[in-house]
């Protein structure tokens, strides 16, 4: 079964998530699918632009936490493996589009911010729904932070709440949130631009945009990986991840008398 479905046409290859069952949760062999289509799309010099889309409604619900709840002592989580795929995209050498037509929750967001443009519709959802879950963004927030402003950063990772791609697109999150009937035309004039530059040039300004960072992002997403880690596999961390399973609410949530 493939996961990851990949078209070239005029210079733009479409890297579509395709396991809308399980909402196109970032699963070990998905992630590993992924990575080998942006390391094809890497190596092909028919490919000047990749776009990252979905099929189903939503564009990425995070970590497959079916998977998470599954993984086994020397076992690597999903996020761990997640760490691998966000550096992938964040230092591919050819631009990459975000096309987000729905929902995006926890890892998908870091999907979106290794992205150097993304394009959702206004009607697209977003959360950072990790301290819900017992655990913290420590992974996405290598590629999610650059991008948002600081206030906001903290509203949203701390409180777990649902915005709207407006709201993205007002703290950085996205490029741009547009109407649904407008969002294959956008994403479509943002991949005719970008072919039109040279690619040397382009590769060139991709690590030009990321000089400001301290550190290499693999060194950050290695640290942060073993971060998050420790929190999937802390008693609270697997106590959210039971929750969301047996959809109820988990033990730390105050009862009401």
């Amino acid at each position: 079964m493939t996961l990851v479905r990949t078209v070239t046409d005029a210079g733009v290859t479409t890297l579509t998530l395709d396991s809308p069952a399980n909402r196109n949760a970032l699963s070990r062999a998905l992630i590993t699918e992924l990575l080998t289509a942006l390391a094809d799309a890497a190596a092909a010099p028919e490919t000047r632009v990749v776009v990252l889309t979905h099929t189903g409604p939503v564009f990425c619900s995070g970590a497959d936490l079916k998977e998470t709840a599954a993984t086994g002592p020397g076992e690597r989580l999903p996020v761990e493996l997640m760490a691998d795929l966000l550096a992938a995209i964040w230092d591919f050498p050819k631009p990459v589009v975000a096309r987000v037509a729905g929902p995006a929750r926890a890892g998908g967001l870091g999907l979106i911010g290794a992205a150097d443009l993304a394009v959702c519709t206004r009607s697209a959802t977003f959360a950072f729904t990790e301290v819900r879950l017992g655990v913290i963004p420590a992974v996405i927030s290598a590629t999610v932070l650059p991008r948002l402003a600081p206030r906001a950063a903290a509203e949203l990772y701390l409180t777990g709440d649902v915005f709207d791609g407006t709201r993205a697109a007002e703290i950085g999150l996205v490029t741009a949130a547009v109407p649904d009937d407008e969002l294959d035309a956008v994403v479509a004039r943002h991949c005719a631009s970008l072919i039109r530059g040279g690619p040397l040039a382009l590769a060139g300004t991709k690590r030009l945009l990321r000089r400001a960072r301290s550190a290499s992002i693999q060194a950050e997403l290695a640290e942060l990986s073993d971060l998050s880690a420790g929190y999937f596999t802390s008693p609270e961390g697997r106590e959210g991840v039971s929750a969301r399973q047996e959809k109820r609410d988990p033990a730390w949530v105050p009862q009401r008398s």
